[in-house]
């Protein structure tokens, strides 16, 4: 009886898990890349566990949508953009920025030079491909900025809906296309386009500044004590895995490659993904820039479109609750 004891007793040993803590499950915008290294350098570096977390990273893709995700309890946390993010609140989704991990833009139009386009006042008479799904609106408000029409006329332009790739620049189906400074830009490089053969303008640089990949979770969640601490420790191990990879680009780019289960990345594009998202959150703290919030909202609110991603000014959007306690423990 008593080897039998023992051996129930080894065997319970072997199944249990090796490490339990606080569970964390995070729902990410897109697909696995760099542009979410922090969080994969934090998971393998153990920067997670230190803080008594057992976080999950759930990967995005085309059919992925995180506002709906959250709303169906599947994930505790997300990253979004914050017009994205804002619509959804607007629609029925209270989601609550807790941490800003991107603390500048990384978008941008890309054109081909050969089409005439020297300034922003140039894109008249000309296709300009844009990702929708509320990704569209600050091209609408810059638009609306230059007063050029979207009505296809040879004084307006026709905005083209297009997918998350580039496509549509190289077979010239637009003259320009939206990018991103560390993923689209460079996909067309590797794709063979000379650099010399394109002109890139930077949103920022022209007043249409809306804040990109932020940490958010439902704002009813906020009002436990214990989950506002839980979020606290993952985002410090957020911060600290985002601190590695800016200090250790390529180890980062390998780790992100090691957990794409698709195998889609490449080596070569995920080194200079990450070389270049670095340039987003080197100095960030997490914590939110109510000054960049505010050229959010206003962005989404002075663009002349008739369904406007948001119809107000947006109430109880971001707290700095979880980023307080972060910084303070």
């Amino acid at each position: 009886m008593k080897k039998h004891l023992l051996a129930a007793t080894a065997l319970a040993g072997l199944a249990a898990p090796a490490f339990a803590g606080d569970s964390v499950t995070l729902q990410l915008k897109w697909v696995t890349q760099a542009q979410f290294a922090g969080y994969y350098v934090a998971l393998d570096q153990g920067f997670y566990e230190a803080e008594g977390l057992d976080v999950t990273i759930l990967p995005g893709g085309p059919d992925i949508a995180p506002p709906q995700v959250m709303a169906g309890g599947a994930a505790d946390v997300m990253v979004d953009w914050m017009p994205s993010a804002l619509a959804a609140r607007e629609q029925g989704v209270p989601l609550v920025n807790i941490a800003q991990i991107y603390d500048r833009s990384g978008l941008m139009m890309t054109c081909w030079k050969d089409a005439g386009i020297e300034k922003p006042e140039d894109f008249r008479g000309h296709v300009l491909g844009s990702w929708f799904f509320g990704n569209e609106y600050p091209l609408l408000n810059w638009l609306a900025q230059l007063g050029i029409p979207t009505d296809g006329s040879a004084e307006g332009v026709t905005v083209q809906k297009i997918g998350f790739n580039v496509d549509p620049l190289i077979q010239r189906q637009a003259d320009c296309i939206t990018t991103m400074t560390y993923n689209e830009y460079w996909q067309l490089i590797e794709a063979g386009v000379p650099a010399e053969e394109l002109v890139t303008f930077h949103y920022a640089d022209y007043g249409v500044d809306t804040l990109e990949d932020g940490l958010y979770v439902l704002e009813e969640n906020l009002n436990d004590p214990a989950f506002v601490d839980r979020m606290a420790r993952f985002v410090r191990a957020t911060m600290q895995g985002w601190r590695w990879a800016e200090e250790h680009p390529e180890e980062a780019a390998q780790i992100v490659l090691d957990n794409d289960e698709t195998g889609a990345q490449t080596e070569e594009h995920q080194r200079r993904m990450m070389s270049e998202v670095a340039l987003l959150t080197q100095g960030s703290d997490g914590v939110l820039d109510e000054a960049a919030y505010q050229r959010t909202v206003d962005t989404l609110l002075n663009n002349t479109s008739e369904a406007p991603v948001i119809s107000g000014p947006p109430t109880g959007a971001f707290t700095h609750a979880v980023t307080d306690l972060a910084l303070g423990g």
